[in-house]
């Protein structure tokens, strides 16, 4: 039996059924699902948002912005319940705004240069109004000692460096502008400019401020060109205009509803971006993310009035703004009405034409202190588009050669490569994610992308066929939450506990290389590390099985069935560590040294001894609780509780529960990340943590 766990809980790719494809929602809801979605539709509004980066009018940032007017009026039209768009009147905020940009050669030739009417990207943010003659000057790489051979100033350096690094350089110097020639992945386009913005300069010696200047962007193909007449020893007189302004606007956030029939509970609530800045305009970064959601919206909204579906039991909402400066306060306005929502799917970059960009759509799942079946779900709607997207050899008499087609009319016609992945930030769904929100959020995000905050970020880099896919995805994983009853939760627990102990399997894998690979006198510590780490897993899989219990609605009934299943998860962690045992036994003989025991010195016993516990009402203050309590602390308690070294302080807070030691916690740290965390900084962090009111010790 236990060769038997064990040989069944590693990953197998071979042992994979071929023939069986399944969902977490019955076959005719998911062709419903499938058929209503549009990836043309969602592809249009990239089109309609952000066919080109433009620069906006003055009015614009006064009125309402295009991109704000667009979703709002979709929504409208498509009749979705509670469509609003919301003026965050009291965040008002200033960007800089670029009116006019060109540089004009006027000696030897009369020729335009670089404009900004050509490409937004070709002025880059941050420039200063100017209107000057000066000569061109190469300065290479734009270091400081090729400025001070190349003697810039009063004039206007071009090199191949980073237009922020280039102008920096050069301001010090006595440059009055830069003209940076773009090196940015020049060999898979040589058009694309990346985004680049310049500041103030401060001078290196006196600390004196100099006042930014202006720079302009070339692409490769045609900066390569000016670069050649400098190098010949061209001379060449140019006319710079620059006019610029700063211009104050508010931040605006759109929101909709699909409501569930128990008007208390929220299941989902979706977020995308749709502003990353007001300069940049990626249609991939991120108007895809906002154009999937917006034809979630439509889509579900179509079914449910229609009554193709029938009307789920929780509500549905969704979000779409500025990244970061939008969401916060949206969460922080809405939270006593949103605070106990089951989890966040955030869309960031899922347009993105995959085998243009040979990338892969990944699911980014929690961290271990927001444990929760949502990653689960949205896998199992993952794992249905990949492999029912392509054809296997062993379908070739049995099944269509594509079990389960889901192309685009206007698409491409390509597998669907996907992956899952563990926890990365960098997006909205960190908000929710917050430790003072405690929503779990996911995040649903193709990469590599090639254009990837560059002018070359246009509708013609996304794909139909992969924005219906991601939006059949979200829309289907949001309606299995919503519409969950005892019996759909247990089905979510049941693959849940599947996944986990394919999960554990790899980690027991990785667990088993690490002893394996250990030399002489390693071995001590590699299986304490190695323990540690299938230790920390399984406490996560459990955790993340006992999430399932808000889906229910007879508690005692899905609880006597989750803690069957997490028994035999259990049982296959178990197993793992007995076997990582034996393994270390065979290791030690093969070296010819005893084997060891895991012995914990005296801080590792300090921190399991110490069992933190939130402090009661901590969690009612949303986002930014943690960070405001901690930048209250007076200086001479952090001082006193000094951490020296570059920790997760969100993730570390999560995993307080009363249950988990500070040891515990360290382990669930340590498999999260590359480097371990330094305990003496983890246990300095709960003084602090404990100073601040956050928890009890």
């Amino acid at each position: 039996m236990f060769l038997a766990t064990l040989l069944l809980s590693v990953p197998a790719l071979a042992q994979y059924t071929p023939w069986y494809y399944w969902t977490l929602l019955p076959p005719d809801q998911m062709q419903e699902i499938i058929g209503e979605a549009s990836g043309e539709t969602a592809h249009n509004t990239i089109v309609e948002t952000a066919g080109y980066t433009r620069n906006r009018r003055p009015e614009e940032y006064r009125t309402t912005f295009r991109e704000s007017a667009y979703i709002y009026d979709k929504l409208s039209w498509y009749g979705i319940a509670g469509a609003r768009l919301v003026r965050m009147e009291a965040r008002q905020e200033v960007t800089w705004n670029g009116i006019r940009g060109d540089l004009w050669e006027i000696s030897p030739g009369r020729q335009k240069i670089v404009s900004y009417r050509d490409n937004a990207f070709q002025l880059v943010m941050g420039s200063m109004t100017a209107d000057v003659e000066a000569p061109l000057i190469w300065v290479g790489e734009g270091s400081p000692a090729e400025m001070e051979m190349a003697g810039v100033k009063g004039k206007i350096a071009v090199g191949h460096a980073h237009a922020g690094l280039l102008h920096t350089n050069a301001r010090r110097a006595g440059a009055l502008g830069v003209v940076a020639i773009s090196t940015s992945r020049n060999t898979i386009d040589p058009l694309q400019i990346p985004e680049a913005r310049i500041t103030p300069v401060q001078h290196p010696e006196t600390g004196q401020s100099i006042p930014a200047g202006f720079a302009f962007q070339m692409n490769f193909r045609e900066g390569s060109l000016l670069m050649e007449r400098l190098g010949r020893g061209e001379e060449i007189l140019v006319h710079a205009l620059v006019e610029t302004s700063m211009e104050p606007y508010e931040i605006q956030n759109v929101e909709a509803i699909i409501q569930g029939t128990d008007p208390e509970e929220i299941a989902v609530i979706f977020s995308a971006h749709i502003f990353e800045g007001l300069v940049k305009q990626g249609a991939n970064d991120n108007k895809s993310g906002g154009a999937a959601i917006l034809e979630v919206a439509r889509v579900l909204n179509t079914l449910i009035e229609e009554g193709r579906l029938p009307r789920p039991r929780r509500s549905i909402r969704f979000v779409w703004g500025p990244e970061f400066s939008g969401t916060r306060p949206w969460v922080a306005a809405n939270f006593d009405e949103i605070r106990h929502a089951y989890c966040n799917i955030n869309m960031d970059m899922v347009g993105e034409w995959l085998s243009l960009h040979n990338a892969y759509f990944s699911l980014m799942r929690t961290t271990f202190g927001n444990a929760h079946y949502v990653n689960d779900v949205v896998e199992n709607y993952f794992r249905f588009v990949g492999e029912g997207n392509r054809e296997r050899l062993q379908n070739r008499r049995e099944v269509p050669n594509v079990p389960h087609r889901i192309v685009a009319p206007f698409g491409a016609d390509e597998p669907f490569h996907y992956s899952i992945e563990t926890h990365y930030g960098s997006s909205d769904h960190v908000v929710f994610n917050d430790f003072g929100v405690r929503i779990p959020g996911v995040m649903m995000i193709a990469w590599p992308d090639l254009w990837y905050h560059t002018s070359g970020d246009i509708a013609n880099k996304a794909d139909p066929t992969q924005l219906r896919r991601a939006v059949v995805i979200g829309a289907a994983a949001a309606y299995t939450i919503a519409n969950a009853d005892d019996e759909v939760a247990m089905r979510i627990a049941g693959e849940t506990a599947g996944n986990a102990s394919r999960r554990l399997g790899h980690q027991f894998t990785v667990a088993m290389d690490m002893v394996g690979q250990s030399g002489s006198g390693q071995l001590q510590e590699q299986y304490k590390r190695a323990t540690w780490l299938l230790e920390a897993h399984i406490a996560n899989e459990l955790a993340t099985l006992g999430s399932v219990v808000e889906l229910a609605t007879s508690e005692a009934a899905v609880k006597k069935e989750l803690d069957a299943l997490k028994a035999v998860v259990t049982a296959v962690g178990n197993a793992h560590l007995e076997a990582l045992e034996a393994q270390m036994k065979a290791k030690a003989a093969r070296l010819g040294e005893p084997s060891v025991t895991i012995v914990l010195n005296e801080t590792e016993q300090l921190a399991a001894r110490m069992r933190p516990a939130l402090a009661d009402g901590i969690l009612k203050g949303g986002p930014n609780i943690l960070q405001e309590s901690l930048g209250a602390l007076p200086e001479e308690a952090v001082s006193r509780y000094p951490v020296h070294s570059r920790i997760d302080r969100n993730e570390i807070a999560r995993l307080v529960n009363g249950e988990n030691s500070v040891l515990t916690i360290k382990k669930m740290m340590d498999a999260q990340q590359a480097h371990p965390t330094d305990l003496r900084d983890l246990i300095n962090f709960m003084e602090q943590l404990y100073q601040a009111g956050i928890i009890g010790l």
